[in-house]
């Protein structure tokens, strides 16, 4: 019997594409909740070098002779774009979740 060679799998065989979805998912976690990272990036390395840290204005903070104090206070103001990062990543996590169930069903559909 002669086999047909065809150039590429059918729909049947095809798998659904999860990995893409997951990734996607899991990039706008990361995008989402960046903004609380460098507060704790901030704060960890402020409270190891005895260091202070507030939004209030930037304090001198000296490691190895250089003084970092400002991108210390950069940092920790930055977690205040979790107040846009958060609600937007919500959003875009629901909507790409939707996406994903929907194109779930119609795949299920076509098979």
């Amino acid at each position: 019997m002669d086999r047909i060679e065809t150039d590429g799998p059918s729909q049947a065989t095809k798998k659904f594409p999860w990995i893409i979805y997951w990734i996607v998912l899991f990039l706008i976690v990361v995008v989402a909740l960046s903004p609380i990272g460098s507060v704790v990036v901030a704060g960890w390395i402020a409270s190891s070098h005895g260091c202070r840290v507030d939004e209030g204005s930037a304090h001198p903070c000296v490691i190895d002779g250089k003084d970092y104090g400002q991108t210390l206070y950069t940092l920790g103001v930055l977690g205040w774009f979790m107040l846009i990062t958060i609600p937007a990543g919500a959003i875009a996590f629901l909507a790409w979740l939707i996406v994903l169930l929907l194109h779930q069903r119609a795949w299920k559909k076509r098979k």
